[in-house]
């Protein structure tokens, strides 16, 4: 199949899911070198694997993205995405062939669960991230800013007072906000100020970096609910290694895009994978057609029978990353 046409049909899937994954395992097999050689070394018969079915798709554990260049085929990237790690980490690179497929993918997810960003003011609290010009998140929010089109829209650093009267304006003018930020910003803006929201939704990414002492989401989101006056925080559950993200409307329990899946591997044997259950977070992303779609991440979790997972701690030993999730 062209690509033009199986990148068309991902975004496009529905029912035919398997269908479309097994083309682009496929396609990656045969045009992903590193992919390629994974596949062999945990495929004791040595040859490609048979895809029957999503519990035996090979996943390329995450680390490869600090280690190796993921690509499928070879290409001079649009853009390459970086991992905020922390200071003495070795940070992921995520080679992206043609931004519009991330732009794509987030603005189509967005509008499945949020409806068109034109109708939104979209406000971004991501100190840190604005000091790097290869953050994903950035480019996300940045674009979203863009097109929802409303002069309130924008990046707020450590502007506090400010953010405060924008949103006070924006909520006394009944408008659609959305406040996405890093955990830790929002948990500084909240220390400071007290605030009944009612048409803001507090949308949290992940990330402590360092900034404060590690706490529980349960912790998290009810500081935030208690100071914001929200009756849910919401949560994305993005990474520099994937192009498309899952979300959460309350709870942390976490749903994707079509184009987006989420199965869980055994702790103690990594190469068995269920449609559900208890254990570390594989995720498959179709819209990683350039890279690799089938990673194994280092997120513990739940993923449960209707496909909706809910993250709750790291590895041991997995290194911290930027916009990771809270531990537990």
């Amino acid at each position: 199949m062209p690509q033009e046409q199986l990148i068309n049909n991902i975004f496009k899937v529905n029912s035919n899911f398997e269908t479309i994954t097994a083309e682009v395992f496929s396609f990656q097999y045969q045009n992903n070198k590193v992919y390629h050689q994974w596949c062999n070394l945990i495929n004791t018969e040595n040859s490609k694997p048979e895809i029957r079915n999503l519990n035996n798709i090979p996943f390329l554990p995450i680390s490869f993205y600090k280690t190796h260049i993921v690509t499928s085929t070879l290409f001079t990237p649009q853009q390459i995405f970086e991992s905020s790690g922390t200071t003495t980490a070795i940070n992921s690179q995520h080679l992206v062939k043609d931004i519009n497929i991330y732009k794509t993918s987030f603005l189509k997810a967005f509008e499945l669960f949020y409806g068109e960003v034109k109708d939104w003011c979209v406000i971004g609290l991501l100190p840190s991230y604005l000091e790097r010009n290869n953050s994903s998140l950035v480019m996300m929010v940045d674009e979203m800013i863009k097109l929802s089109n409303n002069p309130k829209s924008g990046f707020y650093l450590n502007e506090f007072d400010k953010l405060k009267a924008i949103l006070t304006e924006l909520e006394n003018a009944n408008q659609k906000t959305l406040l996405i930020g890093v955990t830790f910003g929002l948990l500084d803006f909240a220390e400071k100020y007290t605030m009944q929201l009612k048409h803001t939704v507090v949308m949290e990414t992940g990330g402590m970096k360092g900034r404060r002492r590690e706490l529980t989401r349960s912790e998290v989101h009810s500081f935030l609910k208690e100071n914001l006056g929200v009756t849910e925080v919401h949560s994305e559950y993005g990474m520099t290694e994937l192009l498309s993200q899952a979300y959460s409307k309350s709870n942390g329990r976490f749903v994707c895009p079509p184009w987006m899946k989420v199965l869980v591997r055994g702790e103690e044997d990594p190469l068995q994978i269920s449609l559900s259950g208890k254990g570390i977070l594989n995720v498959i992303d179709l819209a990683n057609i350039y890279s690799c779609s089938f990673i194994a991440t280092d997120d513990a979790g739940i993923v449960y029978e209707d496909g909706s997972f809910e993250v709750i701690g790291r590895v041991d030993n997995s290194d911290i990353r930027g916009c990771s999730l809270l531990v537990v």
